[in-house]
């Protein structure tokens, strides 16, 4: 054989940078640098930061979880017929369907947002999976009832809740559905799994959607906690006797403060400074757009449709937080 058909030599792989190798870089700088990071979050600021920090993931951990699991679920085991039958063919009916249908689902935001990709998925509408995305963590069972507990001997409160929040849903729904295109949404795709048994399609699908949508948790958390410490209290004072940066003022806390939607009334509740009106704005945005969630989704659907669809939602909450509480509250 010549020197001129001898096989050529196969190509060298780089290997690429994992995770389990910046865990490892991560871990040794911890040990090597242990005195001055001691001293750095040894500090009131600090302390508080990484308070709210592992409260935000650890509250909303379990729920992003149920929600790994529901979207694994539907990929691997539900037909796409189901949802053929179960949804209006005609998207704009779809839409409301789907709003309310965020009443059966008990979780959190965090849930709601791999849930929603699954439904993207599964051929179900964009439009219908959005309302969907939206009412699920405002109107299901047990923010409700977290609700009336918060604000005893005001049912209003919850009813203005559930109608503002559904009323929002549909009309981000009916809004995308109108303006928004197929190319502003890029689901990042999940791994292959022809050829394989559907359980264990079922644990790749989660483990897959569990690592995306985790780490763009993570970073969420960080940003709310630092945006937590670095907001000063007494702005909150100064505005409350404004009707109308009052609202907004409370709208972009429940932006910055990345609450679970199973717990913000009791801090709506907390804000006696502020309006009823004003309180509902707060209950009503923070469920549906917040710091956490606007890196889940931009990690979901991608960055583009995040920096449309942010704007959007916490235009129209706001707005219908408004209208509701001037007629119910």
């Amino acid at each position: 054989m010549s020197i001129q058909d001898a096989p050529a030599p196969a190509p060298t792989r780089r290997r690429r940078l994992g995770s389990v190798e910046v865990l490892a870089a991560v871990l040794i700088v911890v040990v090597l640098f242990r005195g001055p990071l001691v001293d750095l979050f040894d500090t009131p600021a600090a302390r508080t930061w990484a308070t709210i920090f592992v409260s935000i993931v650890v509250q909303a951990l379990p729920f992003l979880v149920f929600g790994v699991l529901i979207s694994a679920a539907i990929a691997v085991f539900v037909p796409t017929s189901f949802f053929l039958r179960a949804l209006p063919r005609r998207p704009a009916l779809a839409v409301p369907v789907a709003g309310v249908a965020g009443v059966a689902l008990p979780g959190c935001e965090c849930g709601s947002v791999p849930i929603a990709g699954g439904l993207v998925r599964r051929g179900v509408a964009p439009a219908a999976a959005l309302t969907f995305l939206l009412s699920a963590p405002a109107v299901n069972p047990v923010v409700l009832v977290a609700t009336a507990v918060a604000f005893p001997g005001r049912p209003e409160m919850v009813l203005a809740r559930f109608v503002a929040s559904v009323l929002t849903a549909v009309a981000v729904g009916w809004l995308w559905l109108r303006f928004g295109r197929a190319e502003w949404i890029r689901i990042p795709p999940r791994p292959d799994l022809t050829g394989v048994s559907r359980w264990t399609g079922f644990w790749l699908s989660v483990r897959h959607d569990a690592i995306h949508a985790g780490g763009f948790l993570v970073v969420g958390g960080l940003t709310a906690a630092f945006l937590n410490v670095t907001v000063p209290r007494q702005w909150l004072d100064a505005i409350a006797e404004q009707p109308v940066l009052a609202v907004l003022a409370l709208a972009l806390l429940a932006v910055l403060l990345s609450i679970c939607s199973e717990a913000d009334a009791f801090v709506a509740a907390s804000l006696s400074q502020f309006s009823l009106t004003a309180r509902l704005a707060f209950l009503v945005v923070g469920p549906m757009i917040d710091v956490k969630l606007f890196a889940m989704q931009a990690g979901t659907f991608g960055r583009g449709f995040a920096l449309r669809f942010g704007p959007l939602v916490f235009t129209v909450a706001v707005l219908v937080s408004v209208a509701v509480g001037s007629l119910l509250l």
